[in-house]
C-alpha cells in the first residue's frame, strides 16, 4: 500500500504543492506578523 503511494506521480505532485503553499502562506503570516509587531514598538 506505501510503495504504490510513494511511485504514484500524481500524488507526489499534490503533496509537494500542498507542502510549498503550507511554506509560502507559513512565511507571509511570519512576515506579517513581524512588521505588525514593528508597527506596535513605533
Amino acid at each position: 500500500m506505501l510503495g504504490s503511494i510513494t511511485e504514484d506521480p500524481v500524488i507526489i505532485a499534490i503533496v509537494v504543492i500542498l507542502l510549498t503553499l503550507i511554506f509560502f502562506t507559513y512565511l507571509l503570516l511570519r512576515r506579517t506578523v513581524l512588521e505588525f509587531r514593528d508597527g506596535l514598538e513605533k
